[in-house]
């Protein structure tokens, strides 16, 4: 199995970092750590050496932290994406948010440089991983405009069916759930109804744990494959099996 998204290198796990990646290892393939800003891209690519063949690193600038940024801070971002590209697996975390941006000037500014990452992505035609909450048909319809990027991820994809299918009508486009699966009644409609080819799994921990009180972990992936499997009554391998096929398969693992 392979959680292919979350923060391992977020202030949550310093006391006993080491210890998570050791539960990781003992249930995982590997795990995708994925760029938050431009020390966090820094950080995951340090991860990725220290545990190299485990995790793997991508590098992003997520939506709401990078509104605000300065021109000359978007461009060193993109500069320093740019130097890794042979280090990392895929450009992301980028994209939009609307469900905490609502002011239209916050959200073209978000599109434009989403658009920026893409076109870094198609230029280089490496694959891409997209924080696109609330706002998932918008993107579909964004990504239209490039023909070179081999592969997109809708990471914890939370929007509705009639946008998944037109996202399942592609052949370069994938959806990520998570954990979520465990507790979120319209993310489990979703799964009954989405067919596993365009499908992977992650943990976007230390997000989206059982309980508020809990941490998320990578390691707690299989109980989103778990749940996969009961509510499409299917055997847990075969999940697995196809899920950790398309993770491989999209970020050339």
């Amino acid at each position: 199995m392979i959680d292919t998204h979350c923060h391992i290198d977020f202030e949550d796990f310093e006391k006993d970092r080491a210890e998570v990646i050791r539960r990781a290892q003992d249930k995982l393939d590997l795990i995708i750590a994925s760029g938050y800003s431009i020390d966090s891209n820094r950080d995951v690519l340090n991860l990725s050496k220290e545990y190299e063949g485990f995790i793997y690193p991508t590098f992003g600038f997520h939506p709401v932290s990078s509104q605000n940024c300065s021109d000359e801070e978007l461009k060193d971002a993109h500069n320093y994406l740019i130097e890794n590209l042979d280090n990392i697996v895929a450009v992301g975390e980028v994209g939009m948010d609307y469900y905490y941006v609502t002011d239209k000037a916050l959200r073209e500014r978000q599109q434009e440089i989403f658009r920026s990452f893409l076109d870094i992505a198609n230029e280089h035609k490496v694959p891409i991983v997209m924080h696109v909450r609330d706002c998932e048909k918008k993107a579909v319809n964004i990504i239209e405009d490039y023909d070179d990027i081999p592969y997109f991820v809708f990471h914890c994809y939370g929007g509705s069916l009639k946008t998944a299918k037109r996202i399942m009508a592609r052949d370069d486009s994938y959806m990520s759930f998570s954990t979520m699966l465990c507790y979120s009644k319209h993310h489990q409609e979703l799964i009954e109804k989405i067919d596993l080819d365009y499908v992977l799994t992650e943990t976007d921990s230390p997000y989206l744990a059982m309980t508020k009180e809990e941490r998320n972990e990578p390691a707690n992936v299989t109980k989103a494959v778990a749940k996969i499997a009961e509510i499409k009554n299917m055997d847990i391998g075969t999940v697995d099996e196809i899920t950790t096929g398309n993770a491989r398969k999209i970020f050339n693992l």
